[in-house]
């Protein structure tokens, strides 16, 4: 029998709770941010929330995530975990990537994210060159416990915008050379942490060339964005990559994985003994060139065929993807579509919002995924992967109270107003989702509810986290 205090700060009420064990019609009791029970019975509760008719999961950690680079941290903070808590994400993964030293600005990052997030984050640090790799164990001193490797990085295709440094305003354009002894180091140094590299798999050299050929062809448009870096150039650096790791028995996650070819790579690179994670994006279960126009979704590795889209799909069901993450760029139209054709367009694309979304109506709905599939996807995984499994990723005593209620019937329209984020746009405009969240509850915190935000700034903590 468990003893309550005289009252509990909420109970949730009548929901359908999925639970790592299956699904349970249970009351989910909160006190002081912590889920203290699930149960039966009915404690006495300061608040109650009556769900019934609806679906309690994890709330979504959305592992990858870049905000920062268009607009200050501080005002990014704010606009996309505004978009994040409207779709029922509850923790924030964000791509950090700074051009100068760690030593010198990641505590003002970190301090500058404190003030603005309404939800939950953390952050994985971009290493570019082997000055940042010695700030590698400084990055762990500070709680940041993953490093992502940009593979697509070099020669003419080296451009990228870094964050910027709080007190900026400008777009921070860089030039990175990732070479194969940069690579080599960094999963190295992240073996010797026991931390996990997060990799962007696409061969520079390869892409480069594609992308020249491509435009001294005139090709434009989506599909020549894709035939320019084909799939094979995402198995090239896959397993060049996984011989690294399997030298220095260093874990590997893999971003944005959308082709079969990639995937068929990862099941060799597994075989031979390597420990590799695999995300995917909801981009990759949706769209393909074969249907797309214009240049909202070009992104880097491209959208595919729709027989890829269909291989994303089977990858799931076969329990080969272990998260799903947004790649989630907060961009607006402007800069997007600022150039001519294709290649002038910016990469990345808006989607924090309606990842929660677009899996209920398109996966669950559909019976192509399990809610208790979803929910591995969505947050059980990823807490256990990047260390936060002590807290978040399952409704089960002793966690923090992290919750998306979601009502499996409501449909609604995306536009890009609906999640109040720095993008104007969305390349799900106009689609009708069924299957939306209706309340986000953040440690304890209602933060959303009916797509209104009703947290406040600053209630979002940096996540502890240990390392494997």
């Amino acid at each position: 029998m468990h003893h309550y205090p005289l009252t509990v700060d909420c109970v949730i009420t009548g929901s359908h709770v999925v639970l790592p064990s299956g699904i349970a019609d249970k009351n989910i009791v909160i006190d002081n941010g912590i889920i203290t029970d699930i149960t039966g019975s009915m404690p006495q509760a300061d608040r109650t929330i009556n769900a019934s008719g609806t679906v309690s999961i994890p709330g979504v950690i959305d592992p990858h995530v870049h905000y920062g680079v268009y607009s200050p941290i501080h005002e990014a903070a704010a606009t996309e975990s505004h978009a994040a808590a409207i779709g029922g994400v509850t923790t924030m993964m964000r791509m950090l990537r700074l051009g100068g030293s760690y030593h010198r600005d990641l505590k003002s990052h970190l301090d500058s994210s404190m003030q603005s997030h309404y939800v939950d984050y953390t952050m994985h640090a971009s290493i570019f060159n082997h000055s940042q790799v010695d700030e590698m164990p400084y990055c762990v001193e500070c709680g940041i416990t993953s490093f992502k490797i940009y593979m697509n990085l070099g020669s003419d295709v080296g451009h990228v915008y870094m964050d910027m440094n709080p007190g900026m305003t400008r777009l921070y354009e860089a030039y990175v050379e990732m070479t194969d002894d940069v690579v080599c180091s960094i999963v190295k140094k992240a073996a010797e942490l026991g931390c996990p590299v997060l990799v962007h798999a696409e061969d520079y050299e390869s892409c480069s060339c594609g992308m020249k050929t491509a435009r001294e062809k005139n090709q434009d448009g989506l599909g020549a964005w894709s035939s320019s870096r084909p799939p094979e150039y995402e198995a090239k650096a896959i397993e060049s990559v996984c011989a690294h790791a399997r030298r220095f028995d260093c874990t590997v996650y893999f971003v944005h994985i959308g082709s079969s070819r990639a995937l068929s790579q990862i099941r060799k690179e597994k075989h031979k003994g390597t420990r590799i994670f695999v995300e995917s994006c909801p981009h990759y279960l949706t769209l393909s060139h074969d249907r797309r126009q214009g240049y909202l979704a070009k992104v880097m590795p491209p959208i595919r065929e729709e027989a890829d889209v269909a291989s994303v799909w089977d990858a799931v069901a076969a329990g080969q993807v272990d998260c799903m993450g947004t790649d989630h760029v907060a961009n607006r139209l402007g800069l997007k579509l600022a150039g001519d054709d294709v290649w002038g367009a910016l990469a990345g694309f808006p989607g924090i919002g309606t990842m929660l979304p677009i899996l209920l109506s398109e996966g669950v709905r559909r019976g192509r995924m399990t809610l208790e599939e979803l929910v591995r996807m969505t947050s059980l995984n990823a807490a256990r992967i990047f260390g936060m499994s002590q807290s978040k990723g399952e409704i089960a005593r002793g966690f923090d109270a992290d919750i998306a209620i979601v009502d499996m019937n409501l449909e609604k329209k995306v536009s890009s107003e609906l999640f109040g984020g720095f993008s104007d746009y969305s390349v799900y405009d106009g689609w009708l989702l069924r299957g939306w969240p209706t309340k986000t509850i953040v440690r304890g915190e209602l933060v959303a509810e009916d797509f209104e935000v009703i947290g406040r700034k600053g209630h979002g903590r940096l996540v502890s986290r240990s390392v494997l």
